[in-house]
């Protein structure tokens, strides 16, 4: 380990495995290290069912209708990939895709006065849906229209809208869309958490709903994504990727200290040896004093033995519940996978509840969604301080990422990565940078 490193990676959350990849392709001398045994991090899925009993204190363990302890995969970090967005786009380009296996949900769903209602996925289930009147279906598909076609490099598609400085309130105005429609766009199409975005220039939404609706186009159930054996699989490939292009990986690795000299690091003690680096990357456990907390957020694990109701029987989905219809702040949000993705004996289903905590009893705030789970097995509650770094990196060359929010897709995560490479190489963050050289050493793309 007394060795010189270009980059060293302290831990193996999916954000740190990404950028571990994209280093080592570009040809740095990457060490990565993690405390724990297992990869993941945060974003980790847990494994066998008794493990994760062990994890929230629960002593009695799972009981024998639970099925094999085994046959469970349980993310502790709901998430999908949309199926146009980054993620995938860093899966296709690094061609990590080959380690993976993926699954389309089957339907989003978007809760309005006490019921839930499919997001439209086609313009006939548009025209169909009891989630807006007729004359309001109308204006909403001139809206949709007019997102299609919209191009920020051609003035003619703008119809009076000005990408930069017009703000979505009246955009939404100029459509004349009401209140419900305007809640169901902004957060089950946008993928918004909070009402912010009203008053800010609009061409950040009209992307998020081209976002949404081209991942939409590209499998037609729904925009999102999600690998066999849950997310913990995610990071594993990236790490595969890092190896396959030298770099060192190792787990169970304490780190005792971070070595500065002049305000710079230049390495990383673990139990007596000192490795020796450029740039380090890491998670925020790992620079506690480097970073501050920037809010919560609660997450409820819950074991079902059915589909959630009023969903079709779907096997995945995902509800939205819009911060408007339960007077909150941030929308709530209900990931649920099953048996049919490999992480759940036959005929179980895991529904993961997340959100961001708004007051100081998290658990009352996430009832409106349990309601729509109920009946519930068992439930695991876990909430989360969420951190930001203080300095950008560019003085003590330490580049830590930002703690999982609660959105239920990749987009914010990828965001990150491409933030935090830019402040390491200088240069914006470019997809090309990601592709695997013609000729691996290693030989793996005779595959």
């Amino acid at each position: 380990m007394d060795e010189e490193y270009d980059v060293i990676v302290l831990g193996t959350g999916l954000t740190e495995c990404i950028l571990s990849g994209i280093m080592s392709v570009n040809g740095k001398k990457v060490l990565h290290m993690d405390r724990n045994p297992y990869y993941g991090g945060e974003s980790s899925s847990i494994t066998p069912l008794e493990e994760l009993y062990k994890r929230f204190d629960m002593a009695d363990g799972p009981a024998e209708s639970m099925g094999r302890g085994r046959d469970w995969n349980v993310d502790l970090i709901p998430k999908f990939l949309m199926a146009n967005g980054q993620l995938v786009k860093m899966l296709l380009y690094t061609e990590v895709t080959r380690y993976l296996d993926f699954k389309v949900i089957e339907g989003s769903f978007v809760y309005k006065g006490g019921k839930i209602y499919k997001v439209p996925s086609t313009e006939t289930e548009a025209l169909a849906s009891n989630l807006m009147g007729m004359f309001e279906k109308r204006r909403f598909r001139k809206f949709l229209v007019f997102v299609a076609n919209f191009d920020e490099n051609d003035p003619k598609t703008f119809e009076g809208v000005d990408p930069m400085d017009t703000n979505m309130r009246d955009v939404y105005k100029k459509f004349d869309l009401g209140q419900d429609v305007i809640d169901f766009t902004g957060h089950a199409l946008a993928l918004y958490r909070t009402d912010d975005y009203l008053d800010q220039p609009c061409l950040e939404t009209i992307n998020r709903i081209k976002l949404y609706s081209e991942s939409l186009a590209r499998y037609g159930k729904s925009p999102y994504l999600y690998p066999l054996y849950g997310l913990g699989e995610l990071p594993q490939g990236f790490a595969r990727l890092s190896a396959i292009y030298g770099g060192t990986y190792m787990l169970n690795k304490s780190v005792d200290e971070i070595v500065m000299e002049k305000g710079t690091v230049v390495g990383v003690k673990s139990e007596g040896e000192v490795a020796r680096c450029k740039q380090l990357i890491c998670d925020p456990s790992y620079v506690p004093d480097r970073v501050h907390k920037a809010g919560q957020v609660i997450r409820v694990i819950c074991i079902l033995n059915h589909p959630i109701k009023n969903t079709n029987d779907a096997n995945s989905c995902q509800i939205i519940i819009p911060q408007n219809q339960v007077n909150r702040k941030s929308d709530i949000y209900v990931c649920m996978i099953s048996y049919a993705h490999n992480v759940a004996a036959q005929g179980k289903y895991i529904a993961i509840v997340s959100t961001t905590v708004e007051t100081a009893e998290p658990e009352k705030e996430i009832e409106p969604a349990l309601e729509l789970l109920e009946p519930i097995d068992q439930k695991f509650v876990a909430i989360s301080d969420l951190y930001e770094c203080i300095e950008d990196g560019t003085e003590s060359q330490i580049f830590c990422s930002r703690s999982y929010d609660a959105t239920t897709h990749f987009e914010t995560t990828c965001n990150d990565i491409k933030d935090i490479y830019k402040r390491m190489t200088g240069t914006h963050f470019d997809f090309e940078n990601m592709k695997r050289k013609q000729n691996d050493v290693f030989g793996e793309d005779e595959q």
